[in-house]
């Protein structure tokens, strides 16, 4: 098995065309006659073949609704998908099972339990989307892809007649996991796939992850509140808050050198083994998502470093080094030098 090992990014001169590329996406869902909630608000960013990257941000910055957006679950509001050199965000979500697409673009949902049919044994859900996007293939053929990717990850033959109650946790989550790579995607979109599971689980689940894209050489979409999982299983991360990506880097510089006081305070929050850790607060209530002032600062408000510009102008994500991005008129190390 594959020992979990940090990914860093590598900067380099000649880059593949996008796997995944997203252009100013926005979601905006109607609340009563005249308010709109701006659930994902002018988000850009792309995914290279192979690569895999993070997503980060508390409840309700919009990241759910971001994933559902890209695999088509959900209808855009504006912007531009594009996957594999395809626009795919003009295609309405009711059309997209017929996409020529579809197969090559998976979710493994969060809750195992909720997302498997209670009436499908775990051999039919793992058949189901093959039978559906691959019809080509005879019982016996079927049989045997079925067996292979049960063995891929890790469930006994003698699980696939069971049903889900019959199942524990883990054993859902690999039924789910092998349901997703059973047409060999080239991304596979996860959303918080471990969030409900015990944490010895937690940790086999991981590890048969990143085995599986080794093996598949898929792209990773990979939605968590763990940033230490983050941090082990992708190259990149997208820290999101209340609908923008507020940075955006290599692993390796966002949880070493942070530049938006919204992502030093989530990096500072990790548990760790210091005698005297010190996580940063932000006081103050989360602005509103509803008909929020396009001109101010979605921190505004909960930033230590707030000041007047702040909520007059907007800060859009500006490079501050190879690969980082940030959306802040005050970064980080900014600040700090200005201290100095």
């Amino acid at each position: 098995m594959t020992q979990l090992q940090p990914h860093f990014a590598n900067a380099l001169p000649h880059l593949p065309p996008p796997l995944l590329r997203v252009e100013n996406l926005c979601k905006v869902f109607p609340v009563g006659k005249a308010a709109q909630l701006h659930a994902v608000d002018q988000v850009s960013f792309q995914i290279q073949p192979g690569e895999s990257l993070g997503l980060v941000g508390e409840s309700g910055c919009g990241k759910s609704t971001l994933i559902r957006l890209i695999t088509r679950l959900l209808d855009v509001t504006s912007g531009e998908i594009y996957f594999d050199d395809a626009l795919l965000s003009t295609t309405a979500a009711r059309q997209f099972p017929r996409s020529q697409h579809r197969a090559s673009l998976q979710l493994v949902f969060q809750d195992p339990t909720d997302s498997l049919n209670p009436r499908f044994s775990a051999y039919d859900t793992i058949a189901d989307p093959i039978r559906r996007l691959s019809p080509q293939q005879d019982k016996q053929q079927l049989q045997a892809r079925v067996a292979e990717l049960a063995d891929w990850v890790g469930l006994p033959q003698d699980l696939l007649s069971r049903f889900p109650h019959q199942l524990s946790g883990g054993q859902k989550a690999r039924v789910g996991i092998a349901r997703a790579i059973a047409l060999n995607p080239k991304l596979l979109v996860l959303d918080e796939p471990t969030s409900a599971l015990d944490v010895s689980v937690q940790a086999v689940i991981l590890h048969l992850l990143a085995d599986l894209k080794q093996r598949l050489g898929m792209s990773y979409l990979f939605v968590s509140h763990d940033l230490n999982v983050i941090r082990l299983l992708c190259d990149r991360v997208l820290v999101m808050y209340l609908g923008k990506i507020v940075e955006s880097g290599p692993v390796d510089q966002i949880f070493s050198h942070p530049q938006h006081p919204y992502t030093e305070a989530l990096i500072s929050a990790i548990p760790s083994f210091e005698s005297k850790p010190h996580p940063i607060a932000l006081t103050g209530e989360p602005r509103s998502p509803i008909n929020p002032a396009p001109q101010v600062c979605r921190l505004y408000g909960r930033c230590p470093r707030g000041e007047d510009r702040c909520q007059q102008v907007m800060p859009e994500l500006q490079a501050i080094a190879p690969n980082h991005q940030v959306a802040c008129h005050f970064p980080v190390s900014a600040a700090a030098d200005s201290r100095d």
